[in-house]
């Protein structure tokens, strides 16, 4: 197994962290609901599912008489 020789510097181990970074993931705004959502997702909204700005689903209510 890989054993290291010498101990990593925390300077060392910090430069090699530095392109590791969260990036906040891109939103879009539906050009219909003006909802924000992730690309190429679909989304509720109102009971209709909305993908690139048209209707492709509408929730059946549920009644029970």
């Amino acid at each position: 197994m890989a054993h290291p020789k010498r101990r990593v510097s925390t300077t060392r181990r910090d430069k090699r962290r530095t392109h590791k970074v969260a990036v906040a993931a891109n939103v879009a705004t539906c050009p219909t609901t003006g909802q924000p959502h992730l690309f190429h997702h679909a989304h509720w909204h109102e009971g209709k599912l909305y993908y690139k700005g048209k209707v492709v689903a509408e929730k059946e209510s549920e009644e029970t008489e």
